[in-house]
């Protein structure tokens, strides 16, 4: 039972149609009654075991693929959250009752994620429907009509084989592009050097699932003064196109940190170029300059969320003070608001991109408080300790679903 008074587990017993829970290893976590009236096996038989041990493809049957094609499904599905409704597939049982003897069976197969909480895929709801016996009575409605429905259904056939293979042929190359592009994101932000006296602490984490990188990104540049420039970013987009993009501007900001007036200014000049840079609509930037003499941060953001101010006596300061659009946003150009803050010497100074915080179905304000109870709770930490107990809070344990980028920095 829940809070909404209704039995869940009884609606699933109950559902009318075959429907099984798979974890996302593909084991067996419950199936309703229909389900082992329809496949013909016990509970005990099922639950706690692996879906193709139970269900193995005819071995008797060289060009069997129903098994395969439904692995490759409920794998996608469990990659990217989203649902996946099969072609009708051909997939044989072996007659629980008389082993080695195989019997024809045909299925219409849906496969759904189920989310936790953080967003999460946990759980893969499996709902087949058996259509054997409309086959078989197709077949039987005589010698002209069988002979057609015998050449269409050799077509549906061939060409749900066909489509199977078009989508392990696009997975594939998802997954080259998905290396491919790690290799140029990690290549691109290299770990920060030494401060001198000063603490910092990078993480950059891929997002778990995903066939493809996002372009998140981050920067440390020394000033003139001894101060620093901390910037990180998020380009919209995946894969190799964003990961490009995302070089492009963290270089040009890099560059206009060091010879600009302030952080507004920097990005005043970064938007100017991502307007000549394809795909670099609507990315987002926060830049903050440490003045280490005068302790003080001077700050502005292109449409990112704010940067934290950890102070020494646990206080959380969201830097939300200079919140502009985008890079790009605005049809003409408009000076960038500017804002600063002043710190006292053991204080922290935490950037971040969205996937930190953001979660699906949830506010992004209850993102933020959470990142906030956690650095007051690990205050007085140094960098590197701060950094790896955020994430040990705030990202779930089977990994974000969005890149995470963090800057941590000792004050």
């Amino acid at each position: 039972m829940n809070g909404s008074g209704i039995d869940f587990e009884a609606v699933f017993r109950a559902l009318p149609a075959p429907v099984a829970l798979l974890t996302t290893d593909l084991v067996y976590a419950d199936v309703n009654d229909v389900f082992l009236s329809t496949t013909g096996r016990r509970r005990a038989e099922l639950v706690g075991r692996y879906l193709f041990d139970v269900f193995p493809d005819n071995p008797g049957d060289p060009g069997a693929s129903g098994m395969r094609n439904l692995e490759a499904s409920l794998r996608r599905v469990a990659a990217t959250g989203e649902r996946d409704a099969m072609a009708l597939q051909r997939y044989d049982v072996e007659d629980p009752t008389r082993p080695g003897v195989w019997v024809e069976r045909y299925w219409s197969p849906v496969n759904t994620p189920v989310f936790d909480a953080e967003g999460k895929v946990v759980l893969l709801l499996h709902r087949v429907e058996e259509v054997t016996e409309l086959i078989r009575a197709r077949a039987r409605t005589g010698p002209t009509d069988g002979e057609r429905t015998r050449v269409l259904e050799a077509e549906l056939y061939s060409r749900a084989a066909e489509l199977q293979e078009v989508n392990e042929q696009l997975r594939q190359a998802h997954a080259r592009e998905h290396e491919v592009a790690l290799s140029l994101q990690a290549a691109m932000l290299p770990a920060p050097g030494p401060l001198g006296e000063r603490r910092a602490a990078v993480r950059y984490l891929p997002a778990v699932g995903a066939l493809n990188v996002c372009g998140d990104w981050y920067d440390l540049a020394e000033l003139a003064g001894g101060r620093l420039a901390v910037a990180v970013g998020d380009v919209v987009g995946h894969g190799l196109a964003a990961a490009g993009v995302m070089g492009q501007l963290r270089s040009a900001l890099s560059a206009a940190s060091r010879v600009a007036e302030g952080p507004a200014q920097a990005l005043e000049v970064l938007g100017l170029y991502a307007r000549s840079v394809a795909g670099a609509e609507s990315a987002t930037a926060f830049l903050a300059v440490i003045d280490w003499d005068g302790h003080t941060l001077t700050y502005s953001s292109a449409g990112h969320l704010p940067a934290a101010l950890l102070h020494e006596d646990g206080g959380v300061e969201f830097l939300d003070g200079a919140t502009d659009p985008p890079l790009g946003a605005r049809p003409e150009h408009v000076a960038r608001p500017q804002a600063t803050a002043a710190f006292i010497e053991g204080a922290s100074l935490v950037l971040y991109t969205d996937g930190l915080v953001e979660r699906r179905h949830e506010d992004i304000d209850t993102g933020l408080r959470r990142l906030a109870g956690s650095l007051a709770h690990h205050h007085g930490a140094a960098p590197e300790a701060l950094a790896d107990a955020v994430l040990a809070d705030l990202i779930p344990a089977g990994g974000a679903t969005d890149d995470t980028a963090l800057i941590v920095i000792g004050l």
